[in-house]
Parts: C-alpha cells; sequence; structure tokens
C-alpha cells in the first residue's frame, strides 16, 4: 500500500474539535510509549508525521490523520504513564472512553501491546472494556522486531492468555513494516474499501 496524500487533520482536545464530515475512522490505543505514533508514521510511510518521544506521555490531545481524504487515523493519548496528576490521567480517561463509545465513524480499535511484556492492569481494563461494549477490534503486538523469531509465538501466546481471548495478535514492526500490509487490509475491509476504490 502505497499512500501519497496524508495530514494532520485536526488536534483535538473535546468532541467539538472532531470532524465534522462523515469519512470512517480507525483509532490506535495502547499505554504510554507503546509505539502508537511510530506504527502510524509506518502505516502511512511518513517519518515524523505522527510524533515520537522518548518520553511517555507526550500525546495528551486526540490526533485525526487525513489519509488519502477517505479515511482519518485516529491517535489516542496513552494511558497509565506514572507521572501526571491523576485528575489529568483521568480526565484523559473519560475523553478516550467518549470517543471509543459515542463516535460513530469509528470503524475499528487498534489496541496496541508491547510484545515483549505481558499485558498491564491497565491493558486488560482496556481490552474488557473494549469487549463489554461489543466495539470492533484487533490486538496489535508492536515492537516484535526487539525479539527473536524464536520468542514470538511464546510472546503472543502470553498475551492471549493474559488477556483471555483467542483473537490472535498480530506482530508489527515499525523498523520492519512487518504485518503493515495485514493492517492495511483489515483498515480497508473495517471502511468498505478495496484496493481498487481506495
Amino acid at each position: 500500500m502505497i499512500i501519497n496524500n496524508t495530514d494532520i487533520a485536526i488536534t483535538a482536545v473535546s468532541p467539538k474539535n472532531f470532524p465534522s464530515d462523515s469519512l470512517p475512522e480507525v483509532a490506535f490505543v495502547g499505554k504510554s510509549n507503546v509505539g502508537k505514533s511510530s506504527l502510524i508514521n509506518a502505516m502511512l510511510g511518513r517519518k515524523r508525521l505522527a510524533r515520537t518521544s522518548r518520553q511517555p506521555g507526550k500525546t495528551r490531545t486526540i490526533n485525526f490523520f487525513h489519509v488519502e481524504k477517505k479515511i482519518y487515523f485516529v491517535d489516542l493519548p496513552g494511558y497509565g504513564y506514572a507521572r501526571v496528576s491523576k485528575s489529568e490521567s483521568e480526565k484523559w480517561g473519560e475523553m478516550v472512553e467518549g470517543y471509543l463509545k459515542k463516535r460513530p465513524q469509528l470503524k475499528r480499535i487498534f489496541l496496541l501491546l508491547d510484545i515483549r511484556h505481558e499485558p498491564s492492569a491497565n491493558d486488560k481494563m482496556l481490552f474488557e472494556w473494549i469487549t463489554h461494549y461489543n466495539l470492533p477490534f484487533t490486538i496489535v503486538a508492536t515492537k516484535s522486531d526487539k525479539i527473536t523469531r524464536a520468542q514470538l509465538q511464546k510472546h503472543l501466546a502470553i498475551i492471549r492468555r493474559a488477556l483471555g481471548t483467542d483473537e490472535p495478535p498480530i506482530p508489527f514492526s515499525s523498523e520492519t513494516k512487518q504485518n503493515r500490509d495485514t493492517l492495511w487490509s483489515i483498515i480497508l475491509e473495517s471502511c468498505d474499501y478495496n484496493d481498487e476504490n481506495f
């Protein structure tokens, strides 16, 4: 998939700032520093469209990226960063939950988990929340280049077991672009597009 036209359309802090058109949206959510911005950049073939940082908790707004004037990629604030105040953390949670639960344009949620670690309590809570509301989702195991190929199935099994799901996580690397095409296929299908009409 070659993407020629993309830009950051809107940086929002409340629903009144969200895009007013009806284009389909796919959202990327996960804990701080799980690699959301790196994944978005890799998916779009850009290096610095979504800002990456070594400092967790950098994304504090909901960022909408316009892709080929047909889809929005939505970068949601990371959760679980200890250095933010409790009130600020709660505010982020309300903003993210409000978007995920009430946004009719949302076609799929990509839940990002670091393949090297067992899902945290916050990861499990978000997974249970998504499944409780029966929202369409895909689990993505990021940073797959950080483990060996021999370790891959073991780490994917740990994630499945911790979440109590048969849903197979998709390993992804923003460095090697592993499974970029697989994620694009899921995105296009979720948004009622295909290779011909996108």
